[in-house]
Order: structure tokens, then sequence, then C-alpha cells
């Protein structure tokens, strides 16, 4: 029943077929996120410790983002909402990290 659902196609009213695409595509442009950058002063149990209690990462998230932003100058830490994600960001920066919403 899930297979038959999901290539269902409404030929009988294409328009609401791509009103409900159109809908979609609206709502993947609402999604921001949180950039945290390196630095050359915050150690790694500071960072990890920071995106635990602000992000809500569990241990392992925190350490692969911390090595990430480590390796690679930077890392997506946090997806969501405009509305959910500044309060984070300014608690991160309030904490000396380097970050930016996108």
């Amino acid at each position: 029943m899930f297979i038959v659902k999901s290539i269902y196609k409404n030929y009988e009213n294409p328009q609401r077929e791509y009103d409900e695409e159109v809908a979609l595509l609206e709502k993947e442009d609402e999604v921001y996120k949180i950039v945290l950058w390196n630095d050359d002063v915050n150690t790694f149990d500071y960072v990890i410790e920071a995106l635990i209690e602000i992000c809500g990462h569990t241990l392992e998230q925190a350490e692969q983002c911390t090595m990430l932003v480590h390796y690679k100058g930077k890392c997506t830490v946090k997806t969501g909402s405009l509305d959910v994600l500044k309060p984070m960001h300014e608690k991160l920066l309030s904490r000396s990290l380097t970050s930016e919403i996108v």
C-alpha cells in the first residue's frame, strides 16, 4: 500500500500536485543553518561542551562537528528556522565561538 501511495500521480487535478510541490519548496526555503568556524583559541573540550549545552548535540555529534571544524575549517552544527537558531547563535557568540547563520 505504501508503494502505491508513493508513486501515485494526481492525473485528475495536476494543479493540486503542482501546488503541493511549491509548498514543499517554500518550506525548504525557511531552513537556515548555523555554521561554526575554526579558531585558534578554544579547546576541543570547550567547543564540545558548548555544542552539547547550546545545540542539544549528543557527545558523539559534538565530537564529530568539532573535528570537522578543526580539519575543514567550518561545519554546519544545526539547521532549522531562524527563530530557533538565533538564540543558539547568540549563545555560541557569547562563549567566544565564531558562528554565523546562513
